[in-house]
């Protein structure tokens, strides 16, 4: 139950979390004890390979401080030698994101820019897999959050087991709140964070990734506090234990909110309420006037973009002040071409929330007075 001077972040993290995981946080853990490596950070190991569906003989889970962008770029800059070539799929800000630390570690990458509404399709990538076969990765994010589009991964997955490439999702606003078999889709490295549908608090990534994989990773990275191998072995050999400072607040939240999703039924049950959010919040601000940027189709259960209204009056700041005298934070838009605004309902958002969030957009709707 949130306190009555807490806003509602309606955002895709860090976002709105309950008072069991923020209390979590109010213990000090030892880094070097057991109780905290073995009781919390092997537990917590052990349980997101069961959330990916994986066998721990195969697959492994590696915490990595930071924000999920850390993560992602220890993947890269850990997993792909320079005489690698990764075919990266870019449908946002996250996707360009992927493209700028290719860039930036002088990797030999190919971007296939899709714009920013509309999915991949399976010919295309296809066909750029068969002109190029220098091609040994791709990237792809699941839910690019700059419109809320939820891109193919089942097709993708397909399509990957045919070419037999090192494939790397960024699932940081789907795991968790949607059900991802990794062993069944033959995902290589698989990346999320701590503040998304798990609903914990920001301060470190995780890898689940094949341990093959991890194996071929050694000796690549290009930086210290990034290497996923070292920070994999580290876990491994030390029984949980961190390479550097362990964000050890963080991960005890983590731990609560793992429990908290277990009792809400798992990754089937928390996005069916994820998706009831979406649907309820999309037909209210359709009655309101409000249009979503995107087709019904192409929504993930995440986040919704809706175009600005065309009033001349209209000014996003102020929108969002009167939304926040009311509790309740939303998101700007992140997309270049278009007007937009975003609405988020993971976290600790209920259809009661939904509801009391449109009441408070229906009131500060200022240029319909």
């Amino acid at each position: 139950m949130r306190q009555e001077n807490d806003y509602l972040l309606l955002t895709p993290g860090p976002l709105t979390t309950s008072r069991r995981v923020k209390e979590a946080m109010l213990r000090d853990s030892c880094t070097w004890d057991d109780d905290y490596n073995l009781g919390v950070v092997q537990v917590i190991r052990q349980q997101l390979l069961e959330l990916a569906q994986v066998n721990q003989d195969d697959y492994s889970a590696v915490l990595m401080q930071g924000s999920g962008t850390f993560a992602v770029e220890s993947v890269l800059q850990s997993a792909i030698r320079q005489d690698h070539k990764i075919l990266i799929i870019n449908n946002g800000a996250y996707g360009a994101r992927i493209a700028e630390i290719a860039r930036r570690l002088a990797l030999s990458h190919h971007i296939i820019d899709c714009g920013e509404m509309r999915q991949p399709t399976i010919p295309e990538i296809e066909q750029i897999l068969q002109q190029d076969s220098a091609i040994t990765h791709i990237a792809m994010v699941h839910c690019e959050t700059t419109t809320g589009i939820l891109n193919p991964l089942e097709a993708l997955a397909q399509l990957n087991q045919r070419y037999q490439k090192t494939l790397i999702i960024d699932a940081m606003s789907s795991f968790g709140g949607i059900p991802i078999n990794v062993a069944e889709l033959n995902i290589d490295f698989l990346i999320s964070s701590a503040n998304k549908c798990i609903q914990g608090v920001p301060g470190f990534g995780f890898v689940i990734a094949r341990k093959t994989e991890l194996e071929q990773c050694r000796d690549r990275a290009r930086s210290l506090s990034l290497d996923l191998y070292q920070q994999w072995r580290c876990m491994e050999e030390n029984h949980g234990k961190w390479r550097f400072t362990s964000p050890t607040h963080t991960v005890l939240a983590f731990a609560e909110a793992l429990k908290e999703l277990q009792q809400e039924g798992g990754i089937s049950a928390r996005n069916q309420r994820y998706r009831s959010n979406q649907q309820q919040l999309v037909a209210g601000m359709r009655q309101l006037g409000f249009a979503t940027l995107l087709d019904d189709a192409l929504h993930s259960p995440v986040i919704t973009a809706f175009r600005s209204p065309q009033h001349v009056d209209y000014q996003f700041k102020r929108f969002y002040q009167l939304l926040k005298q009311q509790g309740f934070v939303i998101y700007p838009g992140k997309v270049s071409q278009s007007d937009c605004f975003r609405i988020g309902n993971i976290g600790e958002v209920y259809p009661q929330d939904i509801a009391a969030l449109l009441d408070a957009v229906k009131h500060s709707c200022y240029w319909n007075i």
